[in-house]
């Protein structure tokens, strides 16, 4: 584990659970999820606080990837779901490549030999620096992800985090989006419906209650988190290369997701059935691509 402190702010940090955050503090309040102590004991990644997505959000479909007149098969790697989800990076311990009071860098390799092909075809190497500024009577945590292809073909990518947020009975959300996806029995996209006025949290909205698990697009600006009994408030900004969010709501939990991403879901088997504005981009042997996230909590009283 590592701790960055800075002022009141603190960040709890897990390089081999899947180079997770576990507890993100301002003042002894929670602004993440917090882990509990027998999911850090036991590596459970998705009981953390905040994950990153890496190289790609979300589910491929049947674990099967079509790229380039190929078909490459995953591995299924969520329980019984029959998609693949979220890359490797989740699933992985990651090295530290250094560490002082107020940030940490790891690092990640992955070799598409043997069992890592069907993890994810192509080799690559991630960096995820985390730093905290807790001056002011406010903190700031910037998180940022650097992809560098490492083979010699080129291959589709995205990026992203996943991180979760406590619900309270008077938790609100604010943020505007274009569009969402509406999706089948399995989490899989089958139709998009515009969004009028920005949508339903364009104004706050509660939390609690909702039952989502969808990806909002035409996402622009700041979301905004509020949790009034607490006295904080959260802003979560990301580049504009993450112009998605998935918004995870499940239904009676004391937390949900909102995540900012590169790509919509199964965006690189619809890209290669010639689908255009699904987010995938294209990482070429020797190429890097950066993306980062912020999350800026203050006081609310």
């Amino acid at each position: 584990m590592i701790a960055l402190a800075d002022g009141g702010a603190t960040v709890e940090i897990a390089p081999p659970t899947g180079g997770a955050i576990a507890a993100f503090r301002l003042d002894g309040v929670d602004v993440l999820r917090p882990t509990p102590a027998e999911a850090r004991i036991a590596g459970d990644v998705r009981a953390h606080a905040c994950y990153p997505l890496v190289p790609c959000s979300n589910r491929i479909a049947q674990a099967r990837l079509r790229w380039d007149g190929r078909e490459h098969p995953l591995a299924r790697n969520f329980g019984d779901s029959p998609h693949a989800i979220h890359g490797v990076g989740w699933q992985r311990a990651w090295t530290v490549d250094g560490a002082d009071a107020r940030s940490a860098r790891l690092s990640l390799v992955h070799e598409a030999r043997g069992a890592g092909a069907t993890a994810w075809p192509w080799p690559f190497r991630v960096v995820q620096t985390c730093s905290l500024d807790g001056r002011g009577g406010e903190a700031l945590l910037l998180l940022r992800l650097t992809l560098g292809n490492t083979g010699v073909e080129p291959f589709p990518f995205g990026l992203g985090w996943h991180p979760f947020f406590p619900i309270d009975a008077d938790t609100t959300l604010a943020f505007r989006a274009a569009s969402v996806w509406e999706n089948d029995d399995t989490r899989l996209p089958v139709a998009r419906r515009a969004l009028a006025g920005g949508g339903r949290f364009a104004t706050p909205g509660r939390v609690a209650g909702s039952a989502l698990d969808h990806v909002f697009e035409g996402a622009g600006g700041a979301a905004v988190v509020s949790w009034p009994g607490r006295g904080i408030r959260a802003a979560i900004e990301a580049d504009t290369a993450l112009d998605r969010r998935v918004v995870y709501t499940p239904e009676g939990r004391p937390f949900f997701a909102f995540e900012p991403v590169s790509h919509m879901t199964d965006a690189f088997n619809r890209a290669a059935r010639g689908e255009a504005g699904t987010g995938t981009r294209t990482l070429g042997p020797g190429q890097a691509f950066s993306c980062t996230m912020r999350v800026r909590v203050r006081r609310s009283r």
